[in-house]
């Protein structure tokens, strides 16, 4: 058996191998033993093996003495939702995220519906090693609820904050993929609720991937052509727990990620100022972005629970990560593909501009990345190799090392999994980003392989 991706914000492994539901019954234990008496929600992004998994932790945790509220398939933005409106202690989403079918996993929340910080992670998993779990006698057992409508709060509070009737009059056409994923439950329901005619792709939420999980570009070869041939206006695209949105532009241009929240910002920006908070590896334009319309732009470590905490400390107005994860506090604090598609589609209908002219308006930048060998013990040499190598950047420690010029920046992180460091380089073209990660990835190779024989970066 291989070993699951465990870290201070869940877990995740290959079901049958390295996720069992023992591993995930023990890490719920884990995680319940440090909650006060109260509910807590179960959900699930749609994968075959979600349904095993979610038994076998409401077994666990009925079986500590905890209440469970089992809410069944919901987004991991609708969890956060449903844990407020439940007033829950806690709340476990089994969702692996972007990975493939064979993998699950679980995702932790805190009593406010947001993601488990850092510290409360640690603490979850030293009771995990510590193989902690308060078993309950026969008369303190927990009970279970189930729910049956889990979208109707969440779609009032994503739409609350657009102009809905403005929306509704341009009677949008919208492909959105949902890709048999979580995001089914609630997208076309929003969409509906909006007007639009919809075409909807993998709208079964079975977890019978159409396409790889991840909405990447290669990815989506076939939703970019559906765009085009159903003449709609932008496609929407979900990964399997909806928590990250892609966007297609209506000539079948795939916009992505990174543009997704600079996209969301550029509207809300234009109703109201404030502080927004996104992570050391977002591009650049969402922070020109929030800059050019007079906001204050603030970086986090990278992760959804480090870009949340920024946020509260700020009092930030919105947040979110470049990887298509928009974070609206009035809907909640967890990255949302549904505040997403409603924002767009408002910024669509108030400047009655296409999809296209408003990422083209966008500032423009690339991003290129690398992965480079190197052991965990040369980790602070190489850092401060490329310290000293850019002497000429703004230097930023906050979570590895990101260097900062006026066109361009890099970031160096090590992995949590394995032994190499990851590189993103962003500047004006994709040469001069490309260069700058060889000249990273160049460098950390030759304090992995001091005698010459150094592995370079694998650009991706």
């Amino acid at each position: 058996m291989s070993e699951p991706i465990i870290s201070v914000s869940g877990l995740r492994g290959i079901i049958g191998d390295s996720l069992t539901p023992d591993l995930a019954m023990r890490f719920a234990c884990a995680y319940a033993a440090g909650l006060p008496a109260g509910k807590i929600v179960i959900t699930r992004d749609g994968r075959t093996t979600g349904r095993m998994l979610a038994d076998a932790i409401r077994s666990a945790l009925t079986a500590v003495g905890k209440d469970v509220v089992d809410a069944d398939i919901a987004a991991t933005p609708t969890t956060g939702v449903l844990l407020r409106s439940f007033k829950a202690v806690g709340g476990i989403q089994i969702s692996a995220s972007h990975n493939p079918s064979a993998y699950n996993g679980l995702k932790l929340f805190n009593e406010n519906g947001s993601v488990l910080s850092a510290d409360a992670g640690e603490k979850v998993l030293q009771r995990f090693r510590n193989n902690v779990a308060n078993w309950s006698s026969h008369d303190s057992i927990g009970s279970v609820e189930t729910c049956e409508d889990t979208w109707t709060e969440h779609l009032e509070l994503v739409t609350q904050n657009v102009d809905v009737e403005r929306i509704r009059k341009a009677k949008f056409k919208v492909v959105l993929d949902s890709n048999h994923g979580a995001g089914s439950v609630i997208g076309k329901r929003l969409l509906e609720e909006l007007g639009c005619d919809i075409v909807q792709l993998g709208g079964t939420p079975d977890g019978k991937f159409s396409h790889p999980a991840e909405p990447t570009e290669a990815n989506l070869q076939s939703v970019l052509a559906d765009v085009v041939s159903n003449q709609a206006v932008v496609g929407f695209c979900q990964d399997p727990d909806a928590d990250r949105l892609a966007v297609i532009d209506e000539t079948g241009r795939y916009i992505g990620e990174e543009y997704t929240l600079a996209l969301v910002l550029d509207h809300v920006l234009r109703q109201m100022t404030g502080a927004v908070v996104a992570n050391c590896a977002t591009s650049k334009m969402s922070q020109d972005v929030v800059e050019n319309h007079g906001s204050t732009y603030h970086r986090s470590a990278v992760g959804e629970a480090n870009v949340v905490g920024v946020m509260h400390a700020n009092n930030a107005v919105f947040g979110g990560e470049g990887n298509g994860g928009p974070i609206d506090p009035r809907v909640g604090y967890v990255r949302d593909s549904f505040v997403g598609m409603a924002q767009i589609l408002d910024a669509v209908a108030a400047r009655q501009e296409k999809v296209s002219a408003l990422a083209d308006e966008l500032p423009k930048y690339s991003i290129q990345k690398t992965t480079v060998p190197l052991a965990a013990e040369n980790i602070p040499a190489a850092l401060d190799a490329l310290e000293q190598k850019f002497s000429n950047a703004k230097v930023d420690r906050t979570d590895g090392l990101r260097l900062d010029w006026d066109d361009r920046w890099l970031l160096v992180r090590a992995s949590n999994t394995e032994p190499i460091v990851r590189a993103i380089g962003e500047a004006k073209t994709s040469e001069a980003a490309t260069d700058l990660c060889q000249q990273a990835a160049d460098i950390i190779a030759e304090i992995d392989s001091p005698s010459g024989n150094s592995l370079s970066g694998q650009l991706c």
